[in-house]
């Protein structure tokens, strides 16, 4: 019987993980629900982030670096994961930009099996383009020894949990920070409320003469920006490989929208929080059926609720 301290731990890196996943759903979500479009280029997104969250820690941090070289040594903190966290994104919203004008836009009207086709073939040109240019060397997570002074490589002491990680910690609240602002933007802004009409009726949003086509670029960029703020989340807690966009990225997003509902936001976050606490729990247990035992849920919720935790049947219809 598991005690409540390891209950505990179970749950807080459940949440870590499932932060992670419902970055990658909420991107995934609002792009095939709004804009019907399958994009299997999504893992490479992630993978992105990270090998740019990776390059940006190591060039601004005080310690070596572009920063370092050029006489900069004292801001009060160390720099590089806060420049990170502010330059992934960007990339991330600009390769979106680019994704949806070239990539995307030409396949709107063709047969799912060709946007299945060419974001497939994207995804394994950037693979590669990494193993070329930077190599298929394993690196290690990204982590800063301080954050505006406070130390944070040091764990901290919780009720039940006991020791924990004060990093994995902060990268908790960071992630549900930005999930939260983009839960906010979605259900209160204008935009938002394109993106929610897409999901459900596209067709229909159209008809009543809302310009939906003038957001899809900015759908796709927002969806290309979380799914890069994912790689940098991931980055900073796991190794990173040019084999982490298929791996740790396409699959388990994939997985949190059937959980959580195609289309639906809170969805997203649901159900990458329902996996995160699966794969925390077996992995922290039996590991050896971490995998599958989450594919089995995931098989079971097709059976059962076919439409996911928050979907609906119609979506995109």
């Amino acid at each position: 019987m598991l005690l409540q301290s390891e209950i505990a731990s179970i749950l807080l890196n459940g949440l870590q993980q499932g932060a992670i996943y419902a970055l990658l759903g909420i991107g995934l979500t609002i792009i095939l629900g709004t804009m019907e479009f399958l994009n299997l280029a999504h893992g490479a997104l992630y993978l992105v982030g990270a090998y740019t969250g990776l390059i940006v820690f190591q060039e601004t941090a005080l310690s070596n670096g572009l920063l370092y070289s050029s006489g900069i040594t004292t801001l009060g903190f160390e720099g590089g994961f806060l420049a990170a966290l502010i330059v992934v994104p960007i990339v991330g919203f600009g390769i979106g930009l680019l994704m949806e004008r070239f990539v995307a836009e030409p396949f709107y009207d063709r047969p799912e099996t060709d946007q299945l086709l060419v974001t497939f073939g994207l995804a394994l040109i950037v693979e590669e383009t990494v193993k070329n240019v930077i190599g298929g060397n394993t690196f290690q997570s990204i982590a800063p020894s301080t954050i505006f002074g406070v130390n944070v490589s040091q764990p901290i002491s919780l009720p039940l949990v006991g020791l924990f990680p004060s990093w994995r910690l902060l990268i908790i609240a960071i992630a549900f920070v930005v999930i939260g602002l983009t839960y906010l933007a979605i259900e209160r802004t204008d935009f938002g409320l394109v993106v929610q009409a897409g999901t459900h009726d596209s067709e229909m949003v159209r008809i009543l003469g809302i310009p939906i086509n003038r957001s899809y670029s900015l759908v796709f960029a927002v969806g290309a920006a979380l799914a890069a703020f994912a790689g940098l989340i991931g980055a900073s807690i796991q190794t990173v490989s040019p084999q982490i966009g298929t791996e740790r990225a396409l699959i388990p997003a994939f997985l949190t929208i059937v959980v959580g509902g195609a289309g639906s936001v809170r969805g997203a976050i649901a159900g990458g929080l329902v996996l995160g606490v699966i794969i925390s729990a077996m992995t922290q247990t039996y590991s050896q059926w971490a995998q599958i035992v989450l594919y089995l849920f995931v098989a079971l919720m097709l059976i059962v609720k076919p439409e996911g935790l928050f979907g609906s049947a119609e979506v995109g219809e």
